[in-house]
């Protein structure tokens, strides 16, 4: 944005905290909807067309908890989608199961039991000690501050087939000392009984979704989605308050300068991430999926800026082929050289699956400390300590100033800043290394050559300077027809239409197939049935890249 003299005003960015600070906005309440309406005015008043939206979502609040040990009563919370109890709550005997991993799971005798994690709940943690058959977890807080957490396995609302992968174990947290005493306890061999009662609102409630948008060139021209959550723990300041307060600055910003732009901007402010497992956004992906996949070109999020502290700017997640742009305006706007940290499963990226790139999510960091955290976001995240002490002005100017440069190149360039050279490098390692781990089992060299393909596809349009405006539009639409094939490739497991859960993902996560049979002993009985399915993910693979390339090429013609 710096080509059109304008930066972030940092007495309106503080003016939004201030306004963010004054309710706890939890998802479906009256108080988030005041909240929301406050943002839907300020967005009319830039001059967008907003509508606020309501929808239903599968929200869970915790309230009150309690856990009990030898007639003490620990201080603690509970989670939102925790299993409620009635009043006398659960009791069983405790067994350590270190950070809750598959391993630290294996070979012990779970069911009935209450677990003992070292660290934050998760969805992972949950899910392992409800198929194990606890009765319950508590969790173990890397400090003195317990974390507000959402453990759902399950992306967005469930549905009827996804509904029994929800919790079926009470969850509570407890401060890092009071664990530390129970887990010296259970090390020498102690027996230690306790009692968890958590009392959870769960239940399908209305939520609200405030949709703004700018489209300088007509209702039906691409568009570029930008999107945060409203929806907070506690007053929740900085997440998500500080990425609000971005949002209505760049959104302002931009604004005055519309008649430049060559695609439109739709804002979306959401409900439900933090209480409804991201139930917004996935909503919204249902809800739009035709749309989106006509007329989206590209989603960024944002979350948790401007934190006190937050001087990393390298980790910030971005898709491979918006990593040049992403690496290019961090270190003009801070100096520091951004690595390109592949996404997690995280951040309302509801969009893989109809095939949208995406960048960001949190964006600045904290530098590491010597207390494992989940995030690098400040120890007062997910408590009732994220207030506005913890937002530094300056570090807000600067993140909304690199979000306001990534969304004024993605609005303006002639051509988007889809690289998918750098999609063809990452998906030619993988495929490099299954090929030989394959040779003699399955032939996949019809991929190599197709991802060959489309660096080269790539590479050519990477060449193109100065397209007419219709070439460049032409050029446009082949490269969100390329991503649609090739987004779900890198970020999902392959379907579009029903997103994979909410457990962390490996890297390529359609390639699994191709991989099963790569662990297979060679020699093994189980052969036959492995090559069947790696067979069909080589299909599905080599179909994606033919489309892709076949998109790229489309575009390559004069």
């Amino acid at each position: 944005m710096a080509e059109a003299g304008l930066k972030p005003d940092r007495a309106r960015l503080m003016a939004h905290i201030g306004e963010f600070a004054r309710r706890v906005k939890l998802s479906g309440t009256a108080e988030e909807l005041e909240s929301f309406r406050y943002l839907q005015a300020e967005m009319d008043g830039f001059g967008y067309r907003t509508q606020l939206l309501t929808h239903d979502a599968f929200i869970s609040l915790p309230r009150a908890a309690t856990v009990e040990i030898d007639g003490e009563n620990l201080r603690c919370i509970t989670h939102s989608m925790s299993v409620s109890t009635s009043a006398p709550g659960v009791t069983g005997n405790l067994i350590h199961v270190g950070e809750g991993t598959e391993a630290d799971f294996a070979g012990k005798d779970i069911a009935g039991k209450i677990v003992l994690v070292d660290g934050i709940a998760t969805e992972e943690v949950a899910a392992l000690a409800s198929a194990f058959g606890a009765l319950g977890e508590l969790h173990i807080s890397p400090n003195e501050h317990l974390y507000e957490m959402c453990v759902s396995p399950v992306w967005g609302s469930p549905s009827q087939h996804t509904r029994d992968r929800l919790p079926t174990t009470v969850i509570c947290s407890i401060a890092k000392d009071d664990g530390g005493r129970l887990r010296e306890r259970l090390a020498r061999g102690e027996a230690v009984t306790a009692t968890l009662f958590a009392d959870v609102d769960t239940g399908w409630r209305k939520t609200p979704l405030l949709v703004a948008e700018l489209q300088p060139k007509g209702d039906d021209a691409p568009f570029v989605l930008f999107s945060g959550h409203h929806d907070t723990w506690h007053f929740g300041v900085m997440d998500n308050g500080g990425a609000n307060a971005t949002m209505l600055e760049a959104a302002r910003l931009l604004a005055l300068c519309a008649s430049e732009w060559r695609r439109g901007l739709r804002i979306c402010f959401w409900s439900g991430h933090s209480h409804g497992r991201y139930s917004g956004s996935a909503w919204y992906a249902d809800e739009y999926f035709d749309e989106l996949d006509r007329r989206c070109a590209v989603h960024v999020n944002v979350d948790s800026t401007g934190g006190e502290g937050a001087t990393v700017l390298t980790n910030s997640g971005v898709i491979d082929e918006l990593r040049p742009l992403a690496a290019d305006v961090i270190e003009r706007v801070t100096g520091q050289k951004h690595a390109g940290k592949r996404h997690g499963r995280a951040a309302d990226q509801s969009f893989w699956g109809i095939g949208i790139p995406s960048m960001f999510g949190s964006l600045s960091h904290q530098p590491a400390g010597p207390v494992k955290m989940l995030t690098a976001l400040g120890w007062w995240w997910h408590t009732p300590h994220d207030t506005a002490e913890h937002i530094d002005p300056d570090n807000l100017c600067r993140d909304t100033a690199i979000v306001l440069e990534v969304l004024w190149r993605l609005l303006t360039l002639p051509v988007l800043p889809l690289d998918y050279t750098q999609y063809a490098a990452s998906l030619d390692e993988q495929v490099g290394q299954l090929q030989a781990a394959l040779a003699g089992r399955l032939d996949i060299s019809g991929l190599a050559q197709a991802v060959e393909d489309l660096r080269v596809n790539a590479n050519s349009l990477q060449q193109v300077r100065d397209p007419t405006p219709e070439r460049a539009a032409r050029i446009d639409a082949s490269l969100m027809r390329a991503g649609r094939h090739l987004v779900p490739l890198n970020y999902t497991s392959g379907e579009r239409f029903h997103p994979d859960s909410a457990l962390p993902h490996v890297a390529w996560p359609s390639l699994e197939g191709l991989r099963a049979l790569a662990r297979l002993d060679e020699g093994s009985p189980d052969t036959a049935f492995y090559v069947v399915h790696a067979r069909q993910t080589r299909n599905r693979i080599a179909h994606a890249l033919r489309e892709a390339n076949a998109a790229l090429r489309a575009a390559l013609e004069n």
